[in-house]
């Protein structure tokens, strides 16, 4: 058996926790962790968001049975343990004794089973369900065990789990199915208000499994504009800014008395093509396009240079150079001979859509994208839509084109099985897949030798740029800002916040 576990003994707010000294009453009560964001949380439900605001909100009321740590490693979290048998077909989790929900009801093997029941269940609309769906069945033999069967080999399900959209909820609250009312989970924070577009207010969850959390609570305010939030950063009106606007992070570098984080994020910005639609139903139009951008010019308009010209994979064990990828140097010429190889010569016009607020340079990037693209006869026209109508838009496959900020994950198939396999539940905001494309994921899922996994993907990323279903642009960093007297928050590439549990606040 491949004792899996013994790689990763602490989780990462187990170790934020751990290398600090124990306060009293007197110095950790009464204080509430202010911070602000330019985005609300779009819903409640754990299983179904997909808006960065709202994954940064559940993560820190629900917990997944596994987490990831700053450097990315699988590390335990409602899951004390966990291991495979010979042929990775067969999961087996020692569960956490003595953890409760935000209602007072016990957290047991029920609860697992009964939530992945609910993410793979289709009329549910999980936003993961594809990296789950090589569970055949679900048993447990005792209240802190449970045991997943795999019709597959299937590996990275482990880091699959580690994600908010596979937050463990009760038996109980799954059979109520109120989740867009009540947010009940076994977090360090308990939701007390939600007031959407203005605030946010969590309490201390006092029953915790982990010592702590330290602060009383959690105050989350929205402001839509980030200029604001740095002004209220340096008045002193807030502890702590979710940032994801460069210019806001620039301003910030060099104030002595902010404290900026700024690590390379694994979400990538993407121009997505529908190739559903006529003319990208065309590989010449949509290689075209993809000749076309010029995706360093982007990036330096967009993002003020902050970040990289990234591939498919932002993961930095299968990253590949781009200059082995299809047309990522721009060629205009060439850009304007396939447009007519596709009888297109005198081009068209279509729409792309973009959310106002997340990220904050999507307009930008549009904008760029839209003055190149007029080199090659494509007349391209924006519409700045709500974070929310964005998100409905975009889960529908109701659009010609969007600007996007996808998360990313730390491992491939985890990363993009929701997209590019034919039974992705994303498939109808990728809407495009072939053969190949589909064998590929299928073959790295199953692959567990990390060089035959590496090569697997390689091929993935270079047929899915030329097909240029999507347009790749950049990874950026992910940026947040805080006082001084902020002590134990850990930044994390996948912008985590739950490393909030394990702040002071020594004002």
């Amino acid at each position: 058996m491949q004792k899996i576990a013994k790689f990763f003994m602490v989780s990462l707010i187990i170790v934020a926790l751990a290398s600090l000294p124990a306060l009293t009453q007197a110095q950790s009560g009464g204080k509430i962790l202010i911070m602000a964001r330019a985005a609300d949380t779009t819903g409640l439900d754990p299983h179904k968001q997909t808006a960065f605001a709202s994954l940064r909100l559940l993560e820190l009321i629900y917990e997944p049975l596994v987490t990831l740590d700053q450097d990315l490693n699988i590390v335990p979290m409602l899951a004390e343990s966990w291991e495979f048998n010979a042929d990775s077909t067969q999961l087996t989790m020692k569960l956490r004794e003595g953890v409760v929900f935000h209602d007072g009801s016990t957290f047991d093997s029920a609860d697992v089973k009964a939530t992945f029941t609910r993410l793979l269940d289709e009329a549910t609309g999980s936003a993961a369900r594809s990296n789950y769906t090589s569970i055949t069945s679900i048993d447990t033999p005792d209240a802190y065990t449970v045991v997943f069967n795999l019709n597959t080999p299937d590996v990275p399900i482990l880091a699959a789990m580690a994600s908010v959209n596979a937050s463990i909820v009760s038996e109980e609250a799954v059979a109520a199915n109120e989740f867009e009312q009540k947010a009940i989970g076994t977090g360090p924070f308990v939701l007390d208000q939600w007031i959407p577009e203005e605030k946010t207010t969590l309490r201390r969850n006092d029953n915790w499994w982990i010592e702590g959390p330290y602060p009383d609570g959690v105050e989350m305010r929205v402001i839509p504009n980030e200029a604001t939030i740095v002004a209220a950063l340096r008045a002193g009106e807030i502890d702590f800014a979710l940032l994801n606007d460069p210019l806001a992070a620039v301003l910030l570098k060099d104030d002595p008395n902010i404290v900026l984080n700024r690590v390379p994020a694994l979400a990538y910005h993407v121009f997505q093509l529908n190739a559903s639609r006529a003319p990208m139903d065309k590989l010449e139009v949509r290689q075209a396009i993809s000749c076309a951008i010029d995706r360093q010019e982007v990036l330096d308009t967009a993002s003020l240079g902050e970040g990289t010209v990234t591939g498919p994979l932002t993961i930095p064990a299968y990253q590949v150079p781009t200059s082995e990828f299809f047309c990522y140097t721009r060629d205009v010429a060439k850009a304007r001979e396939l447009m007519a190889a596709a009888g297109m010569a005198d081009g068209f016009t279509f729409k792309t859509i973009v959310a106002n607020a997340e990220p904050p340079t999507a307009l930008a990037e549009a904008q760029v994208i839209q003055a190149q693209l007029a080199e090659i006869g494509i007349t391209l026209e924006i519409e700045a839509l709500e974070l929310s109508v964005y998100v409905d838009r975009w889960l529908k496959g109701d659009f010609d084109t969007a600007v996007a900020l996808n998360g990313g994950r730390p491992d491939p198939y985890t990363m993009y099985a929701r997209y590019w396999t034919k039974a992705g539940n994303l498939q109808g905001v990728a809407n495009w897949i072939d053969d190949l494309t589909d064998s590929l994921m299928a073959q790295g899922r199953a692959e567990s030798d990390p060089a035959k996994r590496l090569a697997i993907f390689t091929e993935f990323q270079k047929h899915i740029v030329e097909q240029a279903p999507w347009i790749w642009l950049y990874n950026g960093y992910e940026y947040t800002a805080h006082q001084p007297y902020v002590e134990g928050f850990i930044p994390n590439p996948t912008d985590s916040l739950m490393s909030f549990a394990a702040i002071r606040l020594n004002r």
